[in-house]
């Protein structure tokens, strides 16, 4: 640095936010030349990681027709819980395994890890296509889940391979992997399933028709292993400590590095606190607002990935050049409360112009309302970004590169765990209010969703201030430690 930094001691809380430094090193940052991105390290990471939400939602289309077939319950009515539970177990153990398996890395390498769970998640995969009963399949489930908790490993991985300088590209990239991956899973599933009654002339074995559900899972463990193979090919360690040449090189380098901290270590770190918070909260809207908004309307389906998807490749990579993370995280969390607020005046523009006598409104309406919907969904989409600036934020306020792999398996595991109870808890709420007619129904629903959403506004809010003091105390942004 060309000038002395502040004191550490001289801030507090009444201190300025943005002072003359912190613009200076703005502007430094932005004239900064970007770092030349790994390539090759890149594009392996990314398709390794697309087979994660491949192997996840690929069961989707055919769940509910592969229970009833294995009479795992005769009700209809029911088999809706039944598929549930299959579908939220691989998330509840890739939840509860993803410090593990980010812990675990910090102390022997990324590329073990990724390789290890790609070539096991590739077998359980496979192995799915042959189950015959309910808990073959649950079992089948919660071992892919475990071997897919190492989302967090790859996020160290990109924190790694990149900076500041080039993280507008990198990012962007990356998030592009789970809704591409959750496209790709279910049209897999819905196009190779029960080919032997579908196309009786191509696929017409015996083996097809007793195993309708074979083809699939095959071409699922077949693209795994494709990411496996390329991770093994182009994906290189990226943990400092076990990338140098010789053993005596690490030895004396690993000396000189800080042990890897514990869970309650990192909480005790307030950004660390406050990033994995954040997080939960994060997880928790994002999948309340897709469990009662955009899975009941089929074309917003679409509609929601198309959009997310042009935000990911167009608008982030501008505003990660133009702004602080921090802050973009700030204002994307604050989108969330204004798309809750809106979706009950949806509701109010249907009952306007609802005909009880044909089901339907009239076309001025629905074009109003599908104009609506549009708008809610770019609010949503762009709260989602919150997503990607968590990770960068992680990457950037890691106490040291032995301890970013745990830092992002903890923020995961918060993600995670939200998105393993939030459909229950915001399905249950938006029935109670519903069937009783709480106000409506929708404002009470969307009244107690506003807080949750506030809550996270709140710690974003915080997370601003911090990293506004640690960029006037430290330099944070032009002296950044490369990992």
């Amino acid at each position: 640095m060309h000038s002395a930094l502040p004191d550490r001691q001289s801030f507090n809380e009444s201190s300025p936010l943005l002072t003359d430094h912190v613009s200076q090193l703005e502007a430094q940052r932005h004239s900064k030349k970007p770092s030349p991105l790994p390539k090759a390290q890149l594009a392996a990471l990314c398709i390794s990681k697309i087979t994660d939400p491949v192997a996840y939602t690929q069961i989707f289309p055919y769940i509910n027709e592969f229970l009833l077939q294995l009479h795992v319950t005769d009700d209809v009515s029911k088999v809706g819980f039944y598929s549930g539970v299959v579908e939220s177990t691989f998330a509840i153990t890739q939840s509860l395994t993803s410090y593990y398996w980010a812990s675990l890395s910090d102390a022997v390498g990324r590329r073990p890890i990724i390789l290890t769970g790609a070539a096991g998640l590739a077998v359980v995969t496979f192995l799915l296509g042959f189950c015959t009963s309910f808990t073959q399949i649950i079992f089948v489930r919660a071992v892919a889940g475990f071997l897919a908790g190492n989302l967090a490993v790859g996020h160290a991985i990109l924190a790694e391979i990149t900076d500041e300088s080039n993280q507008a590209i990198a990012y962007p990239l990356y998030a592009c992997t789970w809704p591409l991956g959750a496209v790709v899973g279910p049209l897999i599933g819905g196009q190779l399933s029960n080919l032997g009654t579908k196309y009786p002339e191509y696929f017409g074995f015996d083996f097809i028709l007793s195993h309708p559900y074979f083809m699939p899972n095959l071409v699922c463990a077949l693209l795994v292993l494709l990411g496996l193979l390329l991770a093994y090919l182009f994906l290189e360690e990226t943990l400092s400590s076990k990338r140098l040449g010789g053993p005596t090189k690490i030895v004396q380098h690993q000396s000189s590095q800080p042990p890897s901290l514990s869970a309650m270590e990192l909480l005790s770190i307030p950004m660390i606190r406050a990033l994995t918070a954040s997080g939960f909260a994060l997880g928790f809207v994002a999948t309340a607002f897709d469990v009662v908004f955009v899975k009941e309307i089929g074309y917003a389906l679409a509609l929601n990935g198309c959009i997310l998807t042009i935000f990911l490749l167009f608008l982030m990579p501008f505003l990660l050049r133009t702004y602080n993370p921090a802050l973009l995280y700030n204002t994307s969390m604050r989108m969330w409360p204004i798309t809750f607020i809106c979706i009950p005046f949806l509701n109010l523009i249907v009952r306007s112009r609802y005909d009880k006598s044909t089901g339907r409104v009239d076309t001025s309406t629905s074009v109003i309302l599908w104009i609506c919907i549009a708008l809610v969904l770019v609010c949503s989409r762009t709260a989602a970004l919150a997503y990607s600036m968590n990770m960068i934020l992680v990457r950037n306020h890691s106490p040291s590169p032995s301890s970013l792999g745990a830092a992002n398996g903890l923020v995961q595991v918060a993600m995670g765990g939200s998105r393993c109870f939030s459909p229950a808890f915001v399905s249950s709420v938006f029935a109670l209010s519903v069937d009783n007619d709480l106000l409506g129904g929708y404002p009470v629903w969307a009244a107690v969703m506003l807080l949750i959403c506030l809550l996270g506004c709140y710690l974003s809010q915080k997370m601003v201030a911090m990293d506004n003091r640690e960029r006037m105390v430290v330099g944070f942004g032009s002296e950044q430690v490369p990992f």
